[in-house]
C-alpha cells in the first residue's frame, strides 16, 4: 500500500507572505508625494499585499534622507494601520549609519526592518556576521537580511545565514541571490522565514517552501502572486505554473528593460495611484516606448 503524500505545510510568515518592495512617489519636481504613497499603499494592501517593503532600492533608498524615510514610513502606517506588515530598510555599506537608521525606523513606527548587506566595502564573513548582529541588537524590531550580492558584491554564505538564525531577533531573509540551492540548505537547517526577493524565481522558491515573496511586480501582480502563494500552500502546482506563465511578460518588461524602481513608479502612474513617474537622478523615468510596452505587457497578462 502506497503512503499518501504529507498534507501542504505552510510555513511561518512573520511579515506575511506577498510583500511589494514600494516605489517612493515622487512629484514632478522630484519632491516625496506623500499622498500618493498612501494611495499606493492602499492600494497594495486592497489587491492582496499583507506586507510592504518602504525605503528599499525600489523605494528610491540610495537619495532620500532619513527625515524622508521617516515620513513615508508615517505616511503608510497612517494608510494602512495594521492591515499589512510594514518594513523599512535600514541597512547601508556603514554599520554605525545602519544602527541608526533602525533606531529611527523604530521611532517612526515600522513593523520590521530590511537589512542589505554592505555594499562596496567587500566585508569578510565575519564582519556580515558582526554588521547583522549589532543592527539586531539595536532595536526590538524583528529583521529581514537582504542578500543581493549583483549590488552589493558580497553573498552572505549559508554558514553566516545559519549564525545569524540563532539571533531572537534575525528572523527572514530576502534572497536575491538567485542561488537555489544554498536557500535550499538554509531553508532545511534554519527557521529563518525565506522571501523570493527575484520575481523571475519566486514560484521557484515557494515550491521549496518559502515563506512568500518580496516583489517589484506585485505593483500590478498582487492579486496573482496571493493566488500564487495559496495555490502553492494547497499543493496546486499547476496554477501555481499558470500564473508564473501568465505574468512571464510583466516580469520581463518591468524587471528587465530597466531599473525596477522606474518602472514600479510607472506601473503606479499606469493603475492610477499617482499622477507621475518620476525617479531621482541617477535614475531616470521611463520613456513613453518603455511605458508602451509596459502598458502592453500588463494588458497581455490581464492587469489593465
Amino acid at each position: 500500500m502506497t503512503t499518501p503524500p504529507d498534507a501542504p505545510r505552510t510555513p511561518p510568515r512573520p511579515f506575511g507572505a506577498v510583500l511589494t518592495a514600494m516605489a517612493t512617489p515622487l512629484d514632478a519636481d522630484g519632491a516625496l508625494d506623500l499622498d500618493g504613497a498612501a494611495r499606493l499603499a492602499t492600494s497594495l494592501v486592497d489587491a492582496g499585499c499583507d506586507g510592504l517593503v518602504l525605503n528599499g532600492t525600489t523605494g528610491e533608498s540610495p537619495t532620500t534622507s532619513p527625515e524622508e524615510k521617516a515620513r513615508v514610513v508615517r505616511a503608510v502606517l497612517e494608510a494602512v494601520g495594521d492591515r499589512a506588515h510594514v518594513l523599512t530598510g535600514a541597512g547601508s555599506n556603514d554599520t554605525a549609519g545602519s544602527v541608526e537608521a533602525a533606531r529611527a525606523a523604530e521611532a517612526a513606527g515600522a513593523h520590521g526592518l530590511l537589512v542589505v548587506t554592505p555594499y562596496y566595502s567587500k566585508p569578510p564573513q565575519e564582519g556580515l556576521l558582526a554588521h547583522f548582529r549589532a543592527v539586531a541588537d539595536a532595536t526590538a524590531l524583528p529583521v529581514m537580511v537582504y542578500d543581493i550580492p549583483g549590488r552589493t558584491a558580497t553573498p552572505v554564505e549559508v554558514t553566516t545565514l545559519r549564525a545569524l538564525a540563532e539571533h531572537p531577533r534575525v528572523v527572514a531573509v530576502k534572497d536575491s541571490k538567485n542561488d537555489l540551492l544554498a536557500a535550499s540548505q538554509v531553508m532545511a537547517s534554519t527557521d529563518l522565514a525565506w522571501y523570493s526577493g527575484e520575481d523571475a524565481l519566486n514560484l521557484a522558491h515557494l515550491a521549496q517552501g518559502a515563506a512568500g515573496v518580496v516583489s517589484v511586480v506585485a505593483h500590478a501582480a498582487a492579486g496573482a502572486y496571493r493566488q500564487m502563494v495559496d495555490a502553492v500552500d494547497a499543493g496546486d502546482l499547476p496554477t501555481a505554473r499558470a500564473l508564473h506563465v501568465r505574468l512571464l511578460p510583466v516580469v520581463d518588461a518591468m524587471m528587465t528593460r530597466t531599473q525596477g524602481a522606474a518602472s514600479a513608479s510607472a506601473v503606479a502612474q499606469l493603475l492610477g495611484a499617482t499622477p507621475h513617474r518620476t525617479v531621482r537622478l541617477p535614475l531616470v523615468a521611463l520613456t513613453g516606448e518603455q511605458l508602451e510596452h509596459l502598458r502592453g505587457a500588463l494588458t497581455e497578462a490581464g492587469l489593465l
